[in-house]
């Protein structure tokens, strides 16, 4: 389980001058669920990510995985998240089974542990034809795929997905949303940024909507279209904002 507990995190950007990228932000996301951080480019959404995997300290307030402290137990979160980040910092001179292989052992599993969870991603991202082959000429979605098996490696209860389709062609999005969809079976904790509302309102069982950092509305899709009294997702965004000039992807 993931809890935020007014959560914020500013940024000195001259001597005198911050900007607030999140502001005093609350939420809970529940083992077994699929929830969606949407919001435009630039809401906040990727630095509230960073802040629940540890990679940046919150200013004020603070977060919980499993009860422990994303800033006084940041190593104890880190075993039990799995992240799948904006960009994917993969070694191009490294396979897919080198990567999977250096990220379990990051993670203290056994050997064979490690070998057999490799086989078992692999099959189900369907990784065969590339999994020692060299990263460096892969396409966006392949590198995507293998972005995804590293942060599934360790078999995380709680998993936090930047933009988990994105680049991904038709048939291997499918394949991600059916693998999501497993993991809230497994009664996992999904947490999925996102600005495509489509993909928002076929994954997530709620949603909450962030801009300028700030949580303007939560719940599941059709309880957002009644707030906004929308009869589409798309107007209710929109609505709910209170304003029409950010981007909508369908």
């Amino acid at each position: 389980m993931i809890k935020v507990e007014h959560l914020t995190k500013e940024f000195k950007v001259k001597l005198f001058k911050k900007i607030t990228a999140v502001n005093d932000t609350s939420f809970t996301v529940n083992d077994g669920e699929v929830v969606g951080l949407l919001g435009p480019n630039g809401a906040g959404k990727t630095t509230m990510m960073r802040l629940l995997a540890t990679m940046l300290t919150p200013t004020h307030g603070t977060a919980y995985v499993d009860e422990y402290d994303v800033h006084t137990h940041a190593r104890e979160v880190r075993r039990r998240i799995g992240i799948l980040p904006e960009t994917w910092g993969l070694y191009e001179r490294f396979t897919p089974r080198e990567h999977l292989r250096m990220f379990g052992e990051y993670y203290d599993m056994e050997k064979d542990s490690i070998e057999n969870r490799i086989e078992e991603l692999t099959s189900t991202l369907g990784m065969g034809e590339f999994v020692d082959r060299e990263c460096k000429r892969f396409s966006r979605g392949m590198s995507q795929k293998v972005a995804l098996a590293r942060t599934l490696i360790h078999s995380p209860q709680n998993l936090l997905l930047d933009e988990p389709t994105n680049g991904l062609d038709v048939m291997s999005a499918r394949l991600v949303r059916k693998l999501i969809a497993q993991l809230r079976e497994e009664k996992r904790c999904v947490m999925i940024s996102t600005h495509i509302l489509g993909e928002a309102e076929r994954l997530c069982d709620r949603l909450i909507l962030i801009d300028n950092g700030t949580v303007v509305a939560q719940g599941t899709p059709k309880e957002l279209c009644e707030q906004a009294r929308k009869a589409t997702l798309e107007d209710a965004f929109v609505t709910i904002l209170g304003r029409d000039d950010v981007e909508v992807v369908l």
